[in-house]
């Protein structure tokens, strides 16, 4: 198991730039897996449930220099529970919600940074602000103190083209760049998190600052 998931992980690093963050999506891998692709170097990884990342959380607590990455919807109710255990939030997908974590990281000595997770194609299968709804939010959610927006997350709808996929990320880069350019005082656009194992590659052609592979890593 060891080997395979160094050889996979080795095999990602060659393909990207040394300025990418190599997010390992942990959702489906186990404890010791996460302790293998620990051992290669990795220190992110992300996870999509809140109780299932606990239990990993907790059986992983020896390994204090882990950065955790939530990635699922958010149900407003578990907000303050993920923002206290996740150093990144990726997966911010209303206004509502960006609102929620604002309240609750109020006392928080070190809230977690976020991104704003976008839909630039239809997809009813994902949660996310179009890039209308998203710039018409945008003064809403400069208005939040507390919040640390870091910068855009997408997923993009199945069974698309690779000339698709690369035009929708660039869609993606093209939106963070307008957003830049209105010179928010809190909002910063300065990290694009898009790219899984099927298309990362893709994605790092558009400008991802972040990459979230899973199967790609942890396959045996």
């Amino acid at each position: 198991m060891e080997k395979t998931i160094y050889a996979n992980i080795d095999r990602i690093r060659k393909k990207i730039p040394s300025s990418t963050l190599l997010v390992a999506v942990s959702k489906q891998a186990s404890v010791a897996e996460i302790k293998a692709a620990y051992a290669t170097g990795i220190r992110d990884f992300a996870e999509n449930r809140l109780q299932t990342a606990l239990l990993k959380q907790e059986q992983l607590q020896d390994l204090t220099d882990i950065r955790w990455h939530f990635i699922g919807h958010i149900q407003t109710k578990k907000a303050k529970k993920i923002a206290e255990n996740f150093s990144w939030i990726h997966s911010v997908d209303s206004l509502k919600l960006a609102q929620k974590l604002n309240s609750v990281t109020v006392d928080m000595s070190s809230a977690p940074q976020v991104c704003l997770q976008v839909k630039v194609l239809p997809d009813p299968n994902k949660y996310g602000w179009s890039p209308t709804e998203l710039l018409e939010d945008l003064a809403n959610l400069d208005s939040l103190e507390y919040l640390n927006v870091r910068g855009l997350m997408a997923i993009l709808p199945w069974g698309l083209s690779p000339a698709e996929n690369l035009a929708a990320f660039k869609s993606v880069q093209s939106l963070a760049e307008q957003i830049k350019q209105q010179n928010y005082s809190r909002i910063r656009m300065e990290e694009l998190s898009m790219g899984m194992s099927g298309d990362y590659e893709l994605a790092i052609q558009a400008g991802a600052t972040m990459i979230r592979p899973g199967t790609t890593i942890f396959q045996q």
